[in-house]
């Protein structure tokens, strides 16, 4: 036979551990998932503009600071279209258009062999963040600040020459 002491304590112990459960995991209903936040999982910036995706932009200046090679790959999943992408480069804007096939991945400075977009007397050092406009087609183009990187580590060898001024 069970007293009501007893059924009491069983009751009590039921509603505590339902409220630790509810306690422990309710902040579920309260906060956002962080895994829904997009973020840049590199050093560089991204954007999507259309059906144009610009992965990991970054720019990496030269030891003498005075150029600086943009590293990018651009990738289009949509119909064929022309991708701009406009700097400051001694003072002047500087425009490279692309065309890029469907289901294509350009890349620009990549690799040592690869195309290079170089800006020249840029306005920012290392540690700064050069703004970048970037179009896709005659859409409305976004304005990118691309992180600018030493030539150290991983990105040694993407650097353009000292020697271009």
């Amino acid at each position: 036979m069970i007293t009501r002491s007893r059924a009491a304590r069983a009751a009590a112990s039921v509603l505590i551990a339902a409220s630790i459960a509810v306690g422990t995991t309710g902040c579920v209903f309260i906060t956002p998932t962080a895994t829904l936040n997009y973020y840049d999982p590199s050093d560089g910036v991204g954007a999507t503009i259309g059906d144009v995706r610009v992965l990991n932009m970054v720019g990496i200046i030269n030891e003498d600071g005075h150029a600086i090679s943009l590293v990018t790959s651009i990738y289009n999943g949509g119909r064929i279209t022309n991708v701009t992408i406009q700097v400051d480069s001694d003072g002047e804007k500087q425009t490279t258009t692309q065309p890029v096939h469907g289901g294509e991945t350009v890349e620009f400075g990549t690799t040592p062999d690869a195309e290079q977009i170089v800006v020249l007397n840029p306005s920012v050092g290392a540690g700064g963040l050069l703004p970048v406009y970037v179009q896709q087609g005659d859409d409305e183009g976004k304005l990118l600040l691309v992180p600018v990187l030493e030539a150290t580590g991983e990105y040694s060898e993407l650097a353009p020459p000292a020697i271009l001024r």
